[in-house]
């Protein structure tokens, strides 16, 4: 790990997306309608995302456990895209873009766990680091 005990605790804030597209437009309506057979794809995949960013340093080795002091994920839908975005925020030494990289992977990829059952052609794809400050 890279040493950091030289600096000094400062807000860091990320906000990291993901896109899950589904390839018919039935995908989306049962995840409308919450009809999904594995359940609610948004509480589902919002609740793995959220437990991916407190679990972070403990499958990337290189990252520092620090203490998340908000995180939120929220899903739009454009057409047959699904865009996750994840906010997280500390107050400590280092930043939070890979926290916020990795609840929006996971939840991406719980989202396409769940819908793989309905729907073969669901992809994954452009998780991005979009803003980080401090």
């Amino acid at each position: 790990m890279v040493n950091i005990t030289h600096k000094s605790n400062s807000l860091r804030e990320a906000i990291a997306s993901a896109t899950v597209t589904v390839s018919k437009q039935a995908t989306i309506d049962a995840v409308k309608n919450k009809t999904v057979p594995k359940g609610d794809v948004f509480e589902f995949s919002r609740a793995a995302g959220l437990l991916a960013i407190k679990k972070t340093s403990d499958v990337i080795p290189d990252c520092h456990p620090l203490p998340i002091e908000f995180a939120t994920i929220t899903h739009a839908i454009d057409g047959l895209k699904i865009i996750i975005a994840v906010e997280v925020h500390t107050i400590y030494k280092t930043g939070v873009e890979v926290e916020a990289m990795h609840g929006a992977a996971i939840t991406a990829l719980t989202m396409y766990d769940m819908l793989k059952p309905l729907d073969k052609g669901v992809e994954i794809s452009n998780i991005k680091l979009e803003n980080k400050k401090g």
